[in-house]
């Protein structure tokens, strides 16, 4: 990204340096979100624009990362409202995540398709906490709930989950 014009050099250069660390991990939530790599691109996109216009207001109370998650969560919630969406086939396949670091066993297959399953509400607490590596707290400060409604919301995806799995 190259300087912008007439912008202060160091806001610039934090814009840089989150995008170079953040812009990944982003694109795959939004990806899981929206379920349309495009879209995703977009909403990564719209997100560091509006990190970037509220950076002097961010008072870092929470990590750069948990407040560019909410961020891009409450991006892809307003790109799935729009009216458009709700018209156009959004259907996921495996082969279209990105790849993972290990080769994936028919387990780990069958886990994600049963993950990409869950309740949007739930899927958010456990795309977030186990594939983005957030703690609790930064977790719930993402999603804009507290702690025990995560863990409330983890425990009945997990209930799903082992439940789901059990009979397969």
């Amino acid at each position: 990204m190259g300087a912008i014009c007439g912008q202060d050099s160091t806001k610039v250069q934090w814009l840089e340096d989150i995008v170079k660390r953040y812009e990944t991990p982003l694109k795959r939530i939004c990806f899981l979100y929206l379920r349309d790599l495009s879209l995703a691109e977009d909403a990564v996109q719209e997100t560091f624009l509006k990190a970037y216009q509220a950076a002097d207001t961010f008072r870092r109370e929470s990590s750069e990362q948990t407040w560019l998650m909410r961020i891009a969560i409450n991006t892809c919630k307003d790109m799935r409202r729009g009216t458009w969406f709700r018209y156009v086939e959004r259907t996921i396949t495996l082969d279209m995540l990105p790849e993972p670091a290990q080769p994936c066993t028919e387990d780990d297959s069958l886990l994600t398709i049963e993950v990409m399953k869950l309740p949007r509400k739930q899927l958010e607490a456990v795309l977030l906490y186990h594939y983005q590596g957030m703690t609790v707290y930064e977790t719930a400060q993402a999603l804009g709930i507290t702690a025990p409604s995560l863990s409330a919301r983890l425990k009945k995806a997990y209930d799903k989950l082992r439940s789901t799995l059990k009979g397969a």
